[in-house]
């Protein structure tokens, strides 16, 4: 089976399939409609041939399906038939879920995405649940989004961002107690060092996630890891990931 996974994000979508590794993208921003998004995505990958469709979406889904419209993009996103648009199977995610997907090495894991917005996922023994902590409020009626986000850290300069996101980590790392911190995102480019315990991600494991979604079914798709993991509130595989061997990202 052949795999296009898409990666949308509040800047940029990109996409790659099982044929062609190398991202190829084009600018999303807070108009895009998902038939905009589709009808760019078939443009950009025009003689591609796929399958299957693996979607992260920068918002929350449950059961496969998007259940509430996005932050940083347009509108009607809510009850979009994607399987429809493209004419394919689809399967969608949460893209910081996805992007811990493709990053996990089992145990408990928590992940943060320093993006346009902040996202996080918690994988547990291979249950994996995306969650929406940077909609917490933070302080002086600011959420931890408004900080850590791109927003923020363009209000406050890269120095007094990179100490905000040291203390943000140390704080859920208390709270949640993960064996460890996986930080994603384009905005991990700007920490000098990572917080104690915290390992850096890639945003190619996104892409990873994407392909790892249909392992189940193609045990020859990228990635090369048997898989087995839930996605608690999300879809309904039942699968928990144990003692995954080495794995290959998307260049």
């Amino acid at each position: 089976m052949k795999i296009l996974v898409i990666d949308v994000g509040g800047s940029h979508v990109k996409c790659v399939s099982t044929d062609h590794k190398t991202p190829v993208r084009f600018e999303s921003g807070p108009k895009m409609t998902p038939e905009q998004m589709v009808e760019n995505v078939l443009k950009i990958t025009k003689g591609w041939k796929f399958d299957a469709v693996s979607m992260g979406y920068p918002g929350v889904v449950r059961r496969g399906r998007v259940v509430r419209e996005p932050e940083n993009l347009g509108p009607c996103w809510v009850g979009f038939d994607f399987q429809a648009a493209f004419g394919l199977p689809v399967k969608v995610i949460n893209d910081a879920a996805m992007q811990a997907l493709g990053g996990y090495e089992g145990g408990k894991m928590l992940f943060l995405g320093l993006g346009t917005g902040l996202g996080s996922a918690f994988i547990v023994d291979g249950v994996i649940a995306a969650m929406e902590l940077g909609h917490l409020p933070y302080t002086d009626g600011q959420t931890y989004e408004d900080y850590l986000g791109e927003l923020g850290r363009e209000k406050m300069g890269n120095k007094k961002w990179r100490r905000m996101v040291e203390d943000v980590v140390k704080g859920f790392r208390k709270a949640l107690l993960p064996d460890y911190v996986v930080l994603g995102g384009g905005n991990i480019a700007h920490l000098k060092r990572l917080p104690p315990h915290t390992r850096r991600g890639d945003n190619a494991f996104a892409f990873l996630g994407g392909f790892r979604l249909w392992e189940r079914k193609d045990q020859n798709a990228p990635g090369k890891v048997q898989i087995d993991w839930t996605v608690a509130d999300e879809g309904d595989w039942h699968e928990p990931v144990t003692n995954p061997s080495p794995v290959e990202t998307a260049n």
